[in-house]
C-alpha cells in the first residue's frame, strides 16, 4: 500500500501524523509527505520522506494578514497594533500597510503560486499512484488530489479541532484562492469531499465532524531530544511547566508576550518552575528573569513529552498539539489563548474540566496566579486529565490502525491496485 501525506508548512500542524507515518513504514507500507521545501528538514529528521512540491504563504504571514485584518475591523483585542504582516515589526498606525494594494498585486502571483502547487502534487501522485491520502486541515492539495484520483482522503487535525465547526474563526478549511477544484471538476472546496476524520482527541475533546471518525492513540512527537538527568529525579515541590514558542508573539505581536508576567504569578506559589524555549529566545528570556532566576529552570528544545508527566500544571498558548500532549501526559493545563483556532480549542479544555482557559489580552499576574492556584490545589482538574489520558489510551494505536487503514485501501481498489502495495 502506498499512502500520500499532504502537510502545510508549520510543523505545529503535521506533527501529529508523523507517528501514522511510522506505524504504516514500519508495517512495509510506502509513505511520502509532500510538504512546502521549508519543511524538508523537520520531516526527514522525523524519519520520513518529504517531497517538496508545495508552495504559498507562510502560515506567519496569514496569521498576521488575518490579525491585521480584524484590527481593520476592530476586533483585535490587544492595545498594541498588530505585526506587520509582511515584515512581522511593531504597527504604529495600520495605514503602514495598504491592504487592498497588496492584494492587486499580490492576488495573481498567489493564484499562478497556488495553481502550480495543486497542480505539481495532483501530477506527482498520478505517477506514484497512492491508495489513500491523508492530510492536515490546510493542505488543500491533499483533499484535492484524494478527489482527482479517487481515493480516500484522511483529514488529520492537529488537536480538538473539526471539518464542521460552526465558530467562524475557529473554522480552519483552506480557501482555494486558484480554483483548484472547479478546474479540475470536482466543484467546490468543502470539508463535505473528506471521507474519513483520523481522530487523536479522547472523546472529552472530539471536535465536530461529518466524516466517517476513526479514533486513533495520540502519540506525542515534539522533535528529537534527551530526558535531562532532572527528570528522573522527583520534584521536591509541584513542578509547573511553561512552554511557549516564539510563534505566537511572530503572530500576535509583543502583547501576546505574558511569560514574564506567567513566571511572576507562579513565583508567589510553592512550586517548582520550568520554562523551556527554543535556542532563539533562550538569551533574551535569561535577561527578562531578573530577581526570578533562581527560582526558574530554562530548558533548550527540551521535547515536553520528555517530562510533562512529571508535572503537577502545564502552561502554554492553547495550540493542539500542546493541549493533546498534556492531555496524554495526565497533567492540568492552563491555555493562555490569542486568537485563531486557540481560542476554541482552549476553551474545549476548559469544558472538559481538565484546565482551564485566559484570554491572551486577559491575562495579568492576578487571575494567571488565581489560575494556578486553582489547577495546584483542586483535585478536580487532576481527576479530569487522568480521565483524558485513560481515554486517550483506551483508542486504537496508530499501529492498530494501519489495519483500518488496509481495509478502506481495498475497498476502494479497483483495478488501479498493484500485487506489491
Amino acid at each position: 500500500m502506498r499512502v500520500l501525506f499532504a502537510v502545510s508548512a508549520w510543523s505545529g500542524l503535521y506533527r501529529s501524523t508523523v507517528p501514522l507515518g511510522w506505524a504504516l513504514q514500519a508495517a512495509g507500507h510506502q509513505v511520502r509527505f509532500v510538504c512546502h521545501a521549508s519543511e524538508v528538514d523537520t520531516l526527514a529528521g522525523a524519519g520520513v520522506t518529504p517531497v517538496a512540491l508545495t508552495d504559498g504563504w507562510t502560515m506567519s504571514f496569514a496569521g498576521r494578514l488575518r490579525n491585521y485584518l480584524d484590527a481593520v475591523g476592530g476586533t483585535w483585542p490587544f492595545t498594541e497594533l498588530p505585526p506587520h504582516p509582511i515584515t512581522g515589526e511593531p504597527m504604529r498606525d495600520l495605514r503602514e500597510f495598504d491592504f487592498h494594494a497588496f492584494m492587486s498585486g499580490e492576488r495573481p502571483r498567489l493564484e499562478k503560486v497556488l495553481a502550480d502547487s495543486a497542480d505539481a502534487v495532483v501530477e506527482f501522485a498520478r505517477s506514484w499512484r497512492p491508495d489513500l491520502v491523508v492530510h492536515d486541515l490546510l493542505s488543500l492539495e491533499g483533499l484535492l488530489t484524494a478527489k482527482v484520483l479517487g481515493v480516500p482522503a484522511l483529514a488529520h487535525p492537529w488537536g480538538p479541532l473539526g471539518t464542521d465547526e460552526r465558530d467562524a474563526e475557529a473554522a480552519m478549511m483552506p480557501a482555494d484562492f486558484s480554483g483548484a477544484f472547479a478546474r479540475y471538476g470536482i466543484g467546490a472546496m468543502s470539508f463535505d469531499h473528506v471521507d474519513y476524520f483520523i481522530d487523536p482527541n479522547p472523546p472529552a475533546l472530539a471536535p465536530p465532524t461529518r466524516a466517517m471518525r476513526l479514533p486513533v492513540r495520540y502519540i506525542p512527537y515534539n522533535g528529537p531530544g534527551v530526558t535531562p538527568d532532572w527528570v528522573l529525579d522527583e520534584p521536591a515541590k509541584p513542578r509547573v511547566c511553561v512552554v511557549w514558542g516564539n510563534s505566537v508573539t511572530t503572530m500576535f505581536g509583543p502583547g501576546s508576550w505574558v511569560v514574564p508576567d506567567v513566571l511572576a504569578a507562579l513565583a508567589t506559589l510553592d512550586c517548582e518552575i520550568v520554562v523551556t524555549l527554543n535556542l532563539a529566545d533562550f538569551a533574551a528570556m535569561r535577561g527578562q528573569l531578573g530577581d526570578l532566576a533562581e527560582l526558574v529552570r530554562l530548558v533548550e528544545n527540551v521535547p515536553v513529552h520528555l517530562f510533562w508527566e512529571s508535572c503537577a500544571v502545564v502552561v502554554h498558548h492553547g495550540g493542539g498539539n500542546a493541549v493533546l500532549n498534556g492531555a496524554i501526559a495526565g497533567v492540568p493545563q492552563l491555555a493562555i489563548t490569542n486568537g485563531h483556532d486557540q481560542h476554541l480549542i482552549g476553551q474545549r479544555l476548559a469544558d472538559s474540566g481538565a484546565g482551564l482557559r485566559i484570554l491572551g489580552h486577559e491575562a495579568n499576574r492576578d487571575n494567571l496566579r488565581a489560575a494556578a492556584a486553582r489547577l495546584l490545589g483542586e483535585s478536580s482538574f487532576r481527576e479530569q486529565a487522568q480521565k483524558l489520558r485513560t481515554e486517550m489510551r483506551a483508542a486504537p494505536s496508530p499501529t492498530q490502525l494501519v489495519a483500518t487503514l488496509e481495509e478502506i485501501a481495498g475497498r476502494s481498489a479497483g483495478p488501479r491496485g498493484d500485487a506489491d502495495r
